[in-house]
């Protein structure tokens, strides 16, 4: 402390200094009211997250769509194996990496093949997993909404 504010403490021993500042009720108050706002705000968000989501389903099947075609123009006919046809799934999120979908091979032969995407968790909790599918035409459609 410098010799001023030390001779400041002592002239005014005697006297008490209040800071100005807000009051532990003024600030639980404030926080209530951007807890009720942010309440008001997420169900209408809930929408946008899994349309983003999606969007993981939808580019991991149209990779899947083009090494099944790249397989098909060299064997003729499509493959239900993921390592014949090259894809490497990425890690889900209950293996430990951060893909929200799984990925299936449902149906594979001489001429056409389906595979879908579907997702691990439950975007809206209204009980529906979102899956994707793609098909040899490379007709991709939402299945099951979320």
């Amino acid at each position: 402390m410098t010799a001023i504010v030390k001779n400041l403490i002592r002239v005014n021993k005697n006297e008490k200094y209040y800071v100005n500042a807000y009051s532990m009720t003024e600030i639980l108050i404030v926080l209530c009211i951007i807890g009720i706002l942010l309440l008001m705000v997420l169900p209408s968000q809930t929408s946008v997250i899994s349309q983003a989501k999606s969007i993981e389903a939808q580019s991991m099947l149209n990779h899947l769509y083009g090494l099944e075609k790249n397989f098909f123009y060299r064997h003729s006919r499509y493959s239900s194996d993921f390592e014949e046809i090259g894809f490497e799934p990425a890690l889900t999120i209950d293996a430990g990496g951060q893909a929200v979908y799984t990925i299936q091979i449902i149906e594979a032969s001489t001429n056409s093949f389906k595979a879908t995407a579907t997702s691990l968790s439950d975007f809206d909790d209204d009980g529906n997993f979102n899956t994707w599918q793609i098909d040899n035409k490379k007709l991709l459609k939402e299945i099951v909404k979320d």
